[in-house]
């Protein structure tokens, strides 16, 4: 006997009935001899002769078999997947009309795999395809609509325009057909056949008999086929269509692939059978006693009544993770009195069960349940089984006094704890089959899940196959299961068929087919009525109708919080979160984000700000991000014949919506992508922080809810000390309580460690043993913390000093280039270009003619840049010319020589970029009509170059531009580096790429790759190989030969195989030119990836590089055979000044020379004053500055302003805004006609929006004008408020608040009194119609 007892039978109950409980509207019953051919486009017409639904469970022979759970094991179930013949037309008029019966010879048709997507299925090796168009679309269906009330009625059939693909292939429609035979000992028996996939209408025939349809492609559909069977050999047959009116409801973001894509099976039951089988599990008040309600059904197919039935139950508790499993108990029903011929009865039982195993996540303990039917006699007369588990899913209002955080509120709790939900949302998708998805793909899947510390996936937009929810059970995974509901193509408005009665039969049965279904499952703790398919009540009557069935989980629907138990919403700013986990949002709580985060090709940045939010309090419950796995699909180059991954557009088809797809956090075919790892870094259940360092003391939080950190857990902790570890401590047990926290001492002297070199801890929570999903010694969670930063690292200058002294340098006069040459190199310097022309060490040349560090700024778009990567192109950073204005060549009489430049970098003229960020089809059209003036953008860098004895080259660069508020996706400098030096080494982040947004799953160490490897295979490529926090990095080829490039502070470094504008014009990997030369990135900043494919906003300011001030350097040496000890140097040369203006004309001087004394003087003027404090230069004119000091007094600047009309107001942050036409910046254009909108197209964020505006300056402002849109009156705001802020980052409260009046004439508003501030907030707190859009024309601050 297992620990757990069972204590008795609390209650009983039954009844008799002739259906159980209430049928399903829509669903039709009786013989008809041929379809009408009218039912694929008839709403309110759900199904012929289709079971209604239950609970998925099969019969078996033998106990040891039930207790198994799968159908496979049982002798009464019999798969019919495998080849069926297959025909395939490209509208219904062109379908076999007569191929149901059987004597149609279908001999000579092709044989199609069941379960499979035929549109995939039928892709050539050479692109061509055999059977119609894999069609991706996000939002609207794939034949003729308009977004208008009553459009549905026009149905699937309408005439698209003439290059849509479906115009030409109507409406698909696949003819399947096989034989089968049913086994002799399944006479006397009932036989039903169950297809639990069709997409997306179906009619079914057996014998060449019509037993009925089906549509709702994603629940299984059973049907009694025992009257149309015969002895021997069977004939199934079905039709299925692609559209039908089904698929109204089913315009999720996906592939739309039609086909038989899961399994089809035949199964048999006795004549009194179970009809369904309903375990319920609960928990009594301190969720230590369980109790499992029993409701089974009993169904009498046979000519007689019967008496005295009962049922006998065996609880069998399953060890964790795996399938074995030992008696509990065993306990018996009621006696069923009677039930008559073609009637139901219903038997209900409830049992006590002492101290069960709870499941969890943390601990997805499973019992299986094994029901015996029993006739009078006691014989067993079928039996059946089902995995339940013991867990209690409740939203509980809780005292302040009962929170974790000291906050009352209304939270989300499984088992009495306040779970984080950490999750993904999932699309069942696979490159090679479609939506077929193989069992060993599912069992990937979950392994890399739980790998990342994933507990939560959002089954999206639709039930899952069955056997995923077996694996969520068995593994620990919490699911949200949403119903086949998503109408986006009408989008949330009148339109909408959440509001039409016709609509409403298909909206519940959608929602009860689901739940019926699956509700025994334990892994599903939130049910969800659907995706974006509007408000109405046709969702109030599903929700009642699942309320009435089921109490025991929440129901959410993000597109109508009021009609359902919790709050949700989709893609918030971070900045919107952080004031709605506080819990004073007028919003429902708990709340649970549907999907954030949207991992659409490199993505996934400020991850971990939206968690630090939301482990802040218990008002959030959680997120799952959008999405799981890229839904690309295979297809092959017809030229070539070379696969690669495909998206929309790929495969012809019209309209489509490109890259949008492929949003995953891992590939297609499953290999993760980078920001897989920070998912795991950012979701993982442990947490350290330093207390003391130099005593090695550490704080750990176990954030698990209910496991002991001993119980699967060993901490290892290495020292590293300039990226390599130098000590690791052997595997220590770690004894931490659920939500405790512990410090630790880790021994190390602090004291001894060096001055020079930089010392970090590493903390690593290993699996004391093997577990499904990894290995033992597997590393679940880590951290890395900062012990040491390096003093005291010797100057170059130092290291240099023994080496032979260079021959000083000459002028070549033909090329007026300057060549260096010293014992061991040779340097040849650009005047015109202000850089290293080329650069030899030893006999190798390591820079080749031209290809020399110069400035850049560009980077491929990833698809989260779409909010400010045109820009990039109308400035001309992708062509920029460098031009060397002035400069002087410093003989420092120490063996060193100093080259001082001023360079101007600017494109000829303007450029326009094509095809957007999603399309993957993108051409630059340069502008030449539109040349590039001394007011248009550019760069100004002074660069000083000092040359060291040994050939080492130092860079000190200070760069400017006169837009100081535009946003770069980088800047820094980019090198030509020779094919041949292939290995990349680098002391910094790694080894996954990473961003200033992404990157706190990417440590600080030494690491070695391949340039080649450091290419990231995105299906349409785009940035990639990015690292952060660099100290250092190098490039060198097998012999070890080459340059080692050291950070003056740090950079960010990628070394790739191709250029940004080689990256920007490929659609594919396999277009990309052939791999040449390494182009080396050596970066002071890099942008951020944000989230701004979908809604997010893009990066936070601070991980945004704007074309302000910037000071970078980096020292170039001849590689060593330690590359460690040839980057320990400290830089030594000299420091270029800044000339820089702000927006208000103050002009600042800055250097990065410490206690540096700077001299300046104005138009000529031989008036030379002391800096102290910002020169006003409004009136523009020219300012040179020079340092005073002997030893600098050569190094100066110049710069020329031009006078400065206006200060211009610019939105600098929005909390919500529709890319494109509802950019925020429309508020300050000048242009009523243009507006900004919050996000709306693909969610609608809620309540309150805000945007930031700098006023250029500290102004006394005494008001603001809004102006509300004039083209219509979505979004007006009705309340708002008003706050400032001196540097745009602390806010007071509110100076002004109020409402405005409903009209789209101006609001001038004055303030009581004026206040000084440079930057403002202006929150839209309502609007006026009471929707969550907010919207303005213009916004002007009023200052005196």
């Amino acid at each position: 006997m297992n620990k757990t007892l069972l204590t008795g039978l609390l209650c009983c109950s039954l009844s008799i009935q002739s259906f159980a409980d209430q049928p399903l509207e829509g669903f039709t019953y009786g013989s008809v001899n041929a379809p009408t051919g009218k039912e694929w486009e008839s709403p309110e017409n759900l199904a012929l002769n289709k079971e209604q639904p239950h609970a998925y469970f099969f019969p078996f022979q033998h106990l040891d078999n039930a207790r198994k759970v799968l159908p496979e094991n049982s002798k009464y179930w019999q798969s019919l997947d495998g080849d069926w013949k297959f025909h395939w037309a490209p509208d219904p008029d062109s379908r076999p009309k007569d191929f149901y019966q059987t004597e149609y010879d279908v001999s000579s048709w092709d044989a199609i795999p069941v379960p499979s997507s035929w549109n995939i299925y039928g892709i050539q090796k050479d692109g061509s395809q055999k059977y119609g168009t894999p069609i991706y679309v996000n939002q609207p269906v794939i034949f003729q609509h308009s977004v208008k009330v009553d459009d549905w009625r026009g149905g699937v059939m309408r005439t698209p325009p003439a290059n849509w693909t479906t115009y030409k292939d109507r409406n698909e429609v696949g003819s399947f057909r096989r034989d089968f035979e049913i086994p002799q000992d399944w006479d006397g028996r009932e036989v039903f056949i169950s297809f639990d996939g069709v997409d997306s209408f179906f009619y079914l025939w057996i014998n060449g008999q019509y037993v009925g349809f089906s549509k709702n492609s994603r629940n299984t559909a059973n049907f009694n086929i025992t009257p149309y069977l015969q002895k021997g050999k069977n004939t199934v047959a079905a039709e299925v269509y692609r559209s039908s009116d089904g698929s109204f409801l089913e315009a999720q973001d996906m592939f739309r692939l039609p086909g038989i894509f899961r399994t089809v099976a035949l199964y048999s039951v006795p004549k009194v059978h179970f009809r369904d089988l309903v375990a319920t599990p609960d928990l009594d008040v301190t969720y230590t006693d369980g109790s499992l309600t029993v409701n089974a059904e009993i169904r009498n197919l046979d000519k007689k009544a019967i008496k005295d039935y009962k049922v006998y139950y065996s609880l069998y508790a399953n060890k964790l993770y795996s399938d074995e499993n030992t008696l509990v108990d065993g306990f018996l029903s009621p006696v069923i009195d009677k039930i008559a011929p073609n009637e139901t009865g219903s038997v209900q039982t409830v049992l006590k069960v002492k101290a069960p195993n709870k499941w969890s996540a943390e601990f997805p303990y499973r019992y299986t349940l094994v029901a015996e039917l029993k006739d009078k006699k006691n014989r067993t007369v079928e039996m059946v089984s089902t995995i339940v588990g013991f867990r209690k899913v409740e939203i509980k209002d809780t005292p302040a006094s009962e929170d974790e955080f000291g906050l009352a509120g209304r939270y989300y709790y499984v088992n009495g704890k306040t779970v984080k939900l950490k999750g993904v949302n999932r699309h069942e998708s696979n490159p090679g089959v479609g939506h077929a998805i193989t069992r060993e793909m599912m069992e990937k899947e979950i392994m890399l899940m739980k790998c990342a510390n994933i507990n939560h996936v959002r089954n999206s937009h639709y039930p899952d196959d069955p056997y995923w929810y077996f694996l969520c059970n068995k593994y620990g995974i919490y699911l949200e299961d949403e119903a086949n509901i998503e109408s986006h193509e009408y989008y949330y408005g009148a339109a909408s068929l959440s509001h039409p009665v016709e609509w409403k039969n298909a909206h519940v049965a959608r929602v009860m087919e689901m739940v019926r279904a699956n509700v025994n499952n334990p892994s599903i703790v939130i049910w969800s009525l659907g995706n974006e398919a509007g408000p109405g009540k046709n969702f109030v009557a599903a929700y009642d109708a699942l309320k009435k069935f089921d109490t025991s989980r929440p129901v959410q629907y993000e597109r109508n919080n009021d009609i359902v138990d919790m709050g949700s919403n989709q893609y918030p700013s971070i900045g919107w979160v952080r004031g709605a986990v506080q819990g004073k949002y007028d919003i429902k709580y708990p709340f649970h984000i549907s999907e954030y985060a949207h991992s659409m090709g490199n993505a996934c940045g400020n991850l971990i700000d939206y968690w630090e939010a939301m482990e802040s309090t218990n008002f959030f419950c959680g997120g799952a991000i959008w999405d799981w796995v890229d839904q690309s699909m295979y297809n092959y180059d017809p030229k070539t014949g070379v696969r690669y991954l495909a998206y929309g557009g790929d495969f012809g088809d019209t309209p489509n919506d490109g890259q949008f797809v492929m949003n995953g956090i891992v590939f297609g075919d499953l290999e993760p992508k980078p920001q897989y790892y920070e998912v795991k870094k950012v979701y993982q259940h442990i947490g350290v922080k330093a207390i003391d360092t130099e005593k090695g003391v550490f704080e750990i939080f176990n954030k698990y809810y209910f496991k002991n950190l001993a119980e699967d857990y060993q901490l290892v902790y290495s020292l590293y000390e300039d990226g390599k570890p130098i000590m690791t401590g052997k595997p220590m047990d770690i004894n931490i309580a659920p939500r405790q926290r512990a410090q630790i001492t880790l021994p190390y002297d602090h004291a001894s460690l060096k001055k020079d070199a930089e010392y970090f801890m590493k903390l690593q929570f290993i699996l004391k043993d093997q577990r499904p999903w990894a290995a033992k010694g597997f590393p679940m969670a880590e951290e890395q913390i900062l012990i040491k930063e390096a003093t005291d690292r010797p100057s170059i200058s130092e290291v240099t000093a023994g080496a032979a002294k260079q021959d000083g340098f000459v002028l070549d006069k033909d090329t007026k280039r300057i060549l260096i040459k010293g014992a061991d190199f040779e340097a040849i310097f650009d005047p015109q270009t202000g850089s290293i022309y080329s650069l030899k060490y030893g006999n190798e040349t390591v820079i080749a003619d031209g290809n020399g560090p110069k400035l850049d700024a560009l980077r491929a778009f990833t698809n989260n840049d779409n909010w400010f990567y045109a820009p990039w192109f109308e400035h001309g950073l992708h062509n920029l010319i460098h031009k060397a204005t002035e400069y002087k060549v410093l003989n420092k009489g120490n063996g060193t020589l100093v080259l001082s430049f001023t360079v101007e970098s600017q494109a000829p003229n303007a450029a326009r970029i094509k095809g957007g960020t999603s399309s993957g089809k993108n051409s630059i059209e340069e502008l030449t009509d539109r040349k590039f003036g001394s007011n248009d953008f550019k760069f100004v860098t002074n660069q000083i170059w000092t040359v060291y004895p040994d050939g080492s080259i130092e860079l000190q660069s200070s760069i400017t531009s006169n837009r100081s508020s535009l946003v770069l996706p980088r800047l820094g400098y980019v090198m030509k580096v020779p094919q041949q030096y292939s290995n990349f080494t680098y002391y910094g982040r790694g080894p996954i790429d990473n961003y200033a947004d992404r990157k706190s799953g990417q440590f600080i160490e030494q690491y070695t790759n391949s340039v080649a490897g450091e290419f990231v295979n995105f299906p349409k490529p785009q940035d990639m190989g990015n690292h952060e926090d660099v100290r250092w990095c190098a490039l060198t080829n097998q012999a070890g030969n080459g340059a080692v490039f050291v950070a003056t502070d740090r950079l960010s470094a990628s070394a790739l195989q191709y250029s940004a504008l080689d990256l920007i014009l490929a659609s594919h990997p396999y277009q990309l030119p052939k791999a040449g030369d390494t182009y080396l990135h050596l970066d002071c900043a890099v942008t951020g990836l944000g989230g701004n494919s979908c809604g997010q906003g893009g990066p936070l300011v601070h991980d945004r590089v704007f074309a302000n001030q910037h000071s970078m350097g980096f020292i170039i040496r001849p590689a060593g055979k330690e590359l460690s000890v040839v980057a320990n140097v400290a830089p030594a040369g000299d420091l270029p000044l800044s000339i820089t203006r702000t927006p208000a004309g103050m002009v600042e001087l800055t250097s990065a020379k410490k206690d540096a004394v700077i001299c300046y003087s104005i138009d000529g003027s031989k008036k030379v004053q002391e800096y102290t404090e910002p020169v006003p230069m409004r009136n523009g004119g020219t300012i040179k500055a020079w340092y005073k000091d002997s030893d600098s007094k050569d190094i100066s600047s110049t710069m020329k302003f031009e006078k400065i009309e206006s200060i211009q107001t610019q939105v600098v942050y929005a909390s919500s805004q529709e890319s494109g036409e509802g950019d925020a910046s429309h508020l300050t254009d000048g242009d009523p006609n243009t507006i900004w909108h919050t996000m709306y197209s693909v969610t609608v964020a809620k309540y309150p929006h805000w945007v930031d505006l700098d006023a250029g300056e500290v102004k006394e402002i005494k008001g603001f004008t809004y102006l509300p849109r004039q083209n219509g009156g979505n979004g007006n705001i009705k309340d708002y408020s008003i706050q400032v802020s001196m540097d745009g980052k602390e806010w007071g409260e509110p100076v002004n608040k109020g409402t405005f009046a409903r009209d789209s004439k101006e609001k001038r508003v004055l303030f009581d009194k004026p206040v000084k501030a440079r930057y403002i907030r202006f929150t839209a707190l309502s609007e006026q119609n009471g929707q969550d859009f907010a919207s303005g024309a213009e916004i002007t601050i009023l200052a005196n």
